[in-house]
């Protein structure tokens, strides 16, 4: 057995719980619709009552500048967007040497009920023109992603009916670790993150949030890229730790429960949080540096068609709202 599968084993206390399916009910109580209205008046953003700036059920690429670069971005209105419900967004970080583009392809997230937007990272350091995101090590030197991101929000709320309560962020590998890094640096506008095989590099010890950010995270066990176990050498911590850590920042129960979508799929739950900021793990047994039901390629390795990363981390995302103002 390997050492990933042993943590698992570890985790799942020999699975003497009951199975919970992943699409089975919160502990926390029932969450509301996806399609639900989110008109909620302190969280209507100013862009309310503007017509569509562009055609629906397509995805446009756009640019604004910010810390003297300019920025690009893809940006898909869902086919009910109208311009006076508030709907929520969903932020969408690509890989290492990705695209906003290619990650669209492959995710399913423009699917959602939400407010797509696939932003586009700028060419780092290291090995070739590949687009990255702060806080790795290959990052563009003096590149501020976090504040691309909060101008980015100050473009969409300005043009957009968003619902401010209902700002979500997921990524791939180093996009998943960015969305990390803006649960510590702009907790107070992202409301809950969804990180996959996340390149989880240490960025520092200032994670100093204003509120606990609820997580819901995926990884495949034979990731060979970002190793489950962690690789000590590049600084990545083991997945496994590294959900209970998050779970222990948010307040929660340190005992997470346990359920299994056969045969490949392990999930963990760590409830009881604070504010409700519930950790999720999703483990992929086999799986490698990939985009669990991705249709066509997002990295190296198997990937599961047991689960759709965009539909499970939509249950777990669009539960949570932030708090009035």
């Amino acid at each position: 057995m390997s050492r990933a599968h042993r943590l698992l084993a570890g985790l799942t206390t020999a699975l003497a719980l009951p199975a919970l399916l992943l699409t089975g009910p919160d502990p926390a109580g029932a969450a509301p619709s996806p399609d639900a209205a989110t008109d909620t008046a302190p969280h209507r953003s100013a862009g309310c009552g503007r017509p569509p700036p562009q055609a629906l059920g397509q995805s446009v690429t756009r640019t604004l500048t910010s810390g003297g670069i300019e920025r690009t971005y893809r940006l898909h209105l869902p086919d009910g967007y109208h311009g006076h419900r508030a709907l929520p967004v969903l932020l969408g970080y690509h890989g290492r040497g990705n695209t906003g583009a290619g990650t669209e392809a492959f995710s399913g997230l423009t699917g959602l009920p939400a407010i797509v937007v696939h932003p586009d990272g700028v060419i780092g350091q290291g090995d070739g023109d590949r687009q990255a995101w702060q806080g790795a090590p290959y990052s563009a030197p003096g590149v501020d992603d976090v504040a691309f991101t909060h101008d980015l929000l100050d473009t969409l709320e300005a043009e957009l009916c968003v619902d401010r309560g209902r700002v979500y962020a997921t990524g791939k590998s180093n996009g998943g670790a960015f969305t990390a890094l803006l649960a510590c640096a702009a907790s107070e506008r992202v409301t809950a993150i969804a990180p996959v095989a996340a390149a989880l590099y240490p960025h520092g010890s200032d994670c100093d949030p204003v509120r606990p950010v609820p997580v819901i995270s995926f990884h495949g066990t034979e990731d060979v890229t970002i190793p489950y176990t962690g690789d000590v050498v590049r600084g990545l911590p083991d997945i496994a730790a590294w959900n209970a850590a998050r779970a222990e920042a948010n307040g929660c129960r340190p005992t997470p429960s346990t359920g299994r979508v056969e045969p490949d799929i392990a999930e963990y739950r760590w409830t009881g949080c604070d504010a409700g900021a519930r950790v999720h793990h999703v483990a992929v047994e086999g799986g490698g540096h990939t985009w669990p039901g991705a249709d066509s390629y997002s990295g190296g390795g198997h990937t599961t068609q047991t689960i759709e990363a965009h539909e499970e981390m939509w249950r777990f995302l669009s539960r949570h709202r932030l708090p009035a103002v």
